[in-house]
């Protein structure tokens, strides 16, 4: 008699990344059968979906992202065991952890429906270095405005603090554009794993980050103070 195999599966590294990142938006998570992971913030203001390499046998929820993250790294390369009805597995040689589930009610998560920009107004890349220069200059100058300009011809990005006309602010220049604007976004709302974007933008306070290294896609709003032409 063949014995049914268990559910069982490890996390890559590149998933445990991500699962990272995603604790910085919501530090719960619902889990769905599949290799889809989408998460949204409690404020509803950021989304994130992602493919990753992994298919996970049902759909379960954790509310404590970070803690069970922890759990995982006790162990060098746990396995992880879904065999069980309320609760996961994590096993490696002799030692094992139950982690258990939490109600999916409690849970925020992303509707169902995918997202779609209602309009596509500006279009920049946003590399890797750049990201890095500018979030950098946002924790040394303690800056909470992350903005997309339009001016002069140039799309720039523009770290800054909007309500202070003597704010230090660090910009870096991504593009072209004949139009003028102003695309506000908060800095702590720019939770988004290092790496190159295509970025585009919706004057209706909407925006994606689509990443060109993974298959990952983040929809952050806009500040209502945005504006465009």
């Amino acid at each position: 008699m063949m014995m049914k195999t268990r559910p069982s599966m490890k996390l890559s590294d590149s998933t445990l990344s991500l699962l990272k990142n995603f604790s910085s938006i919501n530090q719960s998570i619902l889990f769905k059968e599949g290799s889809k992971l989408r998460t949204i913030s409690v404020m509803k203001n950021i989304l994130a979906e992602a493919t990753i390499s992994e298919e996970f046998s049902k759909d379960f929820g954790i509310y404590d992202l970070n803690q069970f993250l922890n759990g995982l790294s006790l162990h060098q390369k746990p396995e992880l065991d879904f065999a069980a009805d309320g609760y996961v597995v994590i096993r490696e040689g002799r030692s094992r952890s139950k982690y258990f589930f939490a109600d999916p009610s409690v849970i925020v998560t992303p509707p169902d429906k995918a997202i779609e920009l209602p309009s596509e107004d500006v279009c920049f890349e946003l590399s890797t270095t750049v990201l890095e220069r500018l979030l950098k200059a946002a924790a040394v100058y303690q800056l909470p405005d992350f903005s997309a300009v339009g001016e002069n011809g140039v799309v720039k990005l523009v770290v800054r603090d909007k309500k202070n006309d003597t704010s230090n602010a660090h910009e870096e220049v991504v593009g072209e554009s004949d139009a003028n604007f102003s695309f506000n976004f908060k800095v702590e709302n720019i939770k988004i794993l290092p790496g190159t974007y295509d970025v585009v933008v919706s004057q209706k306070l909407l925006s994606r980050f689509t990443s060109k290294n993974h298959d990952l896609t983040y929809y952050i709003a806009l500040e209502p103070d945005s504006t465009f032409g």
